[in-house]
């Protein structure tokens, strides 16, 4: 038998992986669409899923923790939540929490025992948890809080995390030290002595730090036998639901562009990847199975906790837009900082995410005011720069060059398709459609689902 390869047989090999691989990309099974934050979170993504969810089979957290917080009012009930998927309001869907979530069990549960009081029924039948994903413990929460105190103190400022964990969890994560789902369903007893020298790792780092480990140890395994019935391989699960039936799969990210590990405004930011890329190392989707990406921005600009800020409004302007907005943290109850839509950080997002098209919320905030600004561009010296600094000291100097438009001093609250809001809120929708390049799909007029007005 002959082991030379002929031309011809590179050509037919060719023309078979060429065919091939034509045939695979166009038969790639079903498309995930995903919602994530334009700007610095508290966009009102939470609305947006919801609003898709209803129509969803699946949908799908893929990063950060119970540091996020999405509101959904639906039949007049308020429902809060951190860890869970919006979507699990949906009965007919599932709600998957996947690899890249860092999950503090007694918030999930309590979470989910708080919002069955509100109406929220058989929510543990309706999730699917990841059995890679990394668990938060009590002790990543206390550490947390040291680090904060540990940085007001010598540098005279903190991030302003949340105190929830999540940092420290992704660095025993990044550590290789961290432990998973799958570990605490395993082998108890491995599992426990893992848990202790990670708490003995802690302390070394903290001694102020104190830790009951047998009695988090007991709760830890109480946790564990009530997740039991929710947990499956995350990556054999989300492979099924692309290649299976046709299915509606939605992806709901939490936090934002501007607080991306990689991308946000480092340090004062959050530590998982909260853009497109974590949709995909977050639940092991390949980038072929993105479908839409939807960005999310208010009709103007928040930020909870410290950091640049170049359209805040330190003013009678920025105190109205928090007054009338209530803007007010949901995991954290601080208050929001407030100022003028950022078209400069929604393109930097889109430039990172390619939104197929925005949801723009909260218009109705707006509906008092004489005359609104728009930022967009800023100005380093006296000239425009045509990116997005990376060096915080570099933003807190820039100058933003903005528009000014006339408010439309009309209440937009009942409106519910495009032809009922003012000339000059039409106006003002799309310059802001127009600079970014991206069609507005969704304008936000109030809390409840139904004041989405759907342009398209």
């Amino acid at each position: 038998m002959s082991l030379t390869w002929s031309a011809k047989d590179h050509k037919n090999m060719n023309q078979a992986a060429a065919t091939g691989h034509k045939r695979s990309r166009n038969d790639t099974g079903n498309k995930a669409t995903v919602v994530l934050g334009a700007q610095w979170g508290d966009e009102g993504k939470g609305k947006v899923v919801d609003l898709l969810a209803t129509e969803a089979d699946l949908v799908c957290r893929c990063q950060g923790g119970n540091n996020a917080g999405h509101t959904v009012v639906v039949d007049g009930k308020e429902y809060d939540f951190h860890l869970l998927p919006s979507g699990i309001i949906n009965t007919k869907s599932i709600s998957l929490i996947g690899n890249g979530v860092v999950i503090h069990l007694p918030g999930l549960f309590e979470e989910g025992d708080k919002n069955d009081k509100k109406g929220l029924k058989g929510w543990e039948k309706r999730l699917i948890v990841s059995d890679r994903a990394h668990i938060v413990f009590d002790f990543h929460q206390v550490v947390d809080g040291i680090q904060e105190n540990e940085r007001q103190a010598t540098e005279g400022k903190n991030i302003g995390t949340t105190k929830k964990g999540i940092g420290p969890a992704y660095s025993s994560k990044a550590s290789r030290t961290g432990l998973r789902v799958c570990d605490l369903l395993g082998d108890f007893k491995d599992f426990s002595m893992r848990f202790k020298n990670l708490v003995h790792q802690h302390q070394s780092m903290y001694p102020s730090l104190k830790v009951d480990v047998d009695d988090q140890l007991k709760k830890l395994k109480e946790y564990g036998e009530r997740l039991r019935p929710m947990v499956r391989d995350g990556v054999y699960y989300m492979y099924e639901a692309l290649h299976g039936s046709p299915k509606k799969i939605l992806v709901e990210g939490a936090n934002a562009a501007l607080l991306d590990i990689d991308f946000g405004t480092y340090p004062f930011v959050t530590s998982s990847n909260c853009t497109v890329g974590g949709a995909c190392t977050g639940l092991g989707i390949p980038p072929l199975n993105i479908g839409d990406v939807y960005g999310v921005s208010k009709a103007y600009t928040t930020r909870v906790g410290i950091g640049a800020f170049p359209t805040e409004q330190l003013n009678a302007e920025g105190e109205l837009l928090q007054t009338r907005g209530h803007e007010v943290g949901v995991t954290t109850g601080r208050k929001r900082r407030c100022g003028w839509l950022d078209l400069v950080i929604v393109r930097y997002a889109h430039m990172i995410n390619g939104f197929s098209a925005i949801a723009l919320t909260k218009l109705d905030i707006l509906d008092v005011l004489d005359e609104i600004k728009v930022g967009v561009a800023y100005k380093l010296n006296g000239k425009r720069i045509p990116h997005f600094p990376a060096n915080m000291d570099v933003l807190q100097k820039v100058e933003v060059e903005y528009e000014t438009f006339p408010g439309w001093k009309t209440d937009t609250s009942a409106a519910r398709k495009w032809n009922d809001l003012p000339a000059k809120a039409q106006n003002y929708i799309r310059f802001i459609e127009n600079h970014i390049g991206v069609p507005i799909k969704w304008v936000g007029v109030g809390k409840s689902r139904e004041c989405m007005i759907q342009m398209f």
